[in-house]
């Protein structure tokens, strides 16, 4: 018996995973029960069993690191949304357990605001989020944690106008020396070294994770966008973050090219892939990625400002007949625009 409340459903026999609590079947089984008990369930403290004291947590919009922090975060959350539930789409999986595992968990989240949010006062508005937690996990803990969610989309339902939030946001005070700030040059410095020589596509049947990676890279470093014919079918179907959904290859090739008109020296850098997932009726790939260049281009994201960007995210994609027929795409697209206007206000302090 548990010294603890636990009402997390159990998937079925005790696993075998080597340094994880015996009662865990696999890492699906793990990801689900723990990331249950500690938001549906309430038990926040349980943040310090699952996170190790020196977890980093990246995502675009800051860096936190270690348990602490996570629990402290989880709590804030809690407090304006508490009926918070997380429904997994799908976990799509790798590693082993001597190297960690990896684990690519596309969330569906329902809540409904009822105390103070990230972007003010309590707005009693019910809203849904699509979230991608990427965790590497070693001996029972997540040791390490990429988080990307879509909180344009937030923004807009709970009733604000996502320009306005992220000019408040980028008046934040961004320390150069901080852990964060930081984090996003290396990221910029190293994702920008990427070549753009066109790659030979591998096998979509013997390797899809290699074939995906493939793809991104020819589409958005050497620049072949005609080649999202090869990858997508002719009637798949994108979710992507603050957009409606897009049908068909033809739109789909036109978002590739909406992201690239506004930043033209874009590369990505496709840093983790993996195929195992947990709904096996048809084959899928997941992919966290990083997108970097700078903000020459006018377009979304309104007039060019020159500065740099970063883009942190993640797909899903799920595949028939060797083409993708469906993929989910998360990225943080506040956080994109806040760079922007940070950049905004730095040039109009500069001219006074």
């Amino acid at each position: 018996m548990k010294d603890y409340f636990d009402n997390a459903p159990a998937k079925g026999p005790e696993g075998d995973l080597r340094g994880f609590d015996p009662e865990f079947t696999d890492i699906v089984d793990y990801i689900l029960r723990i990331t249950y008990r500690i938001w549906e369930g309430k038990q926040v403290g349980l943040c310090h069993d699952y996170y190790s004291e020196d977890c980093p947590v990246y995502t675009l919009g800051g860096y936190v690191e270690g348990a602490e922090a996570v629990m402290q975060n989880t709590l804030k959350t809690l407090s304006g949304y508490p009926d918070r539930t997380l429904h997994a789409d799908n976990i799509i999986w790798g590693g082993d357990d001597e190297t960690g595992y990896h684990s690519s968990h596309l969330i569906c989240s329902n809540m409904t605001n009822l105390g103070p949010n990230e972007f003010g006062p309590a707005t009693g508005k019910r809203v849904q989020i699509q979230v991608i937690a990427h965790c590497v996990c070693k001996g029972n803990k997540i040791v390490e944690e990429w988080l990307v969610r879509d909180n344009y989309s937030l923004a807009e339902q709970l009733g604000y106008e996502p320009l306005e939030v992220a000019s408040e946001l980028a008046q934040k005070p961004l320390d150069p020396s901080g852990k964060f700030a930081k984090w996003l040059v290396s990221e910029h410095k190293r994702v920008s070294a990427s070549g753009r020589e066109r790659v030979a596509y591998p096998s979509v049947a013997e390797d899809r994770a290699a074939f995906i990676e493939t793809a991104l890279h020819n589409i958005w470093n050497a620049r072949m966008l005609g080649d999202c014919n090869l990858v997508y079918a002719e009637n798949a179907r994108l979710h992507a973050s603050a957009r409606d959904d897009l049908e068909g290859v033809t739109n789909i090739s036109r978002f590739y090219m909406e992201i690239l008109g506004a930043m033209p020296d874009a590369k990505i850098s496709a840093d983790y892939s993996c195929v195992n997932s947990m709904n096996d009726s048809d084959p899928h790939a997941a992919v966290r990625w990083v997108i970097a260049g700078h903000h020459t281009g006018n377009g979304r994201w309104g007039e060019a400002t020159g500065t740099p960007l970063v883009i942190l995210g993640e797909s899903h994609y799920r595949f028939e007949d060797g083409k993708v027929v469906e993929e989910w795409l998360v990225f943080d697209e506040l956080a994109v625009l806040t760079q922007v206007q940070r950049a905004r206000l730095a040039q109009a302090a500069s001219q006074e």
